[in-house]
């Protein structure tokens, strides 16, 4: 999975009651756009460490001029 900065990831629940998490991507550390990504998650402070797996989806920005 590739993604770059500005774009948005989303994870979908995998259980009853767990709800979809969404963010940004504000620095890609793998190389040629791949992971880990530093997230900063809609419903968390901060920015976080991300690996993404087969349950996350990137959904590329608006702004071409981040790539």
């Amino acid at each position: 999975m590739k993604a770059h900065v500005g774009d948005k990831v989303t994870i979908r629940g995998h259980t009853v009651g767990r709800h979809e998490r969404t963010g940004r991507v504000v620095e890609v550390r793998g190389a040629e756009g791949e992971g880990p990504f530093l997230i900063e998650w809609d419903d968390a402070d901060g920015e976080h460490l991300f690996w993404p797996g087969s349950d996350a989806e990137v959904v590329p920005s608006d702004d071409k001029g981040s790539r």
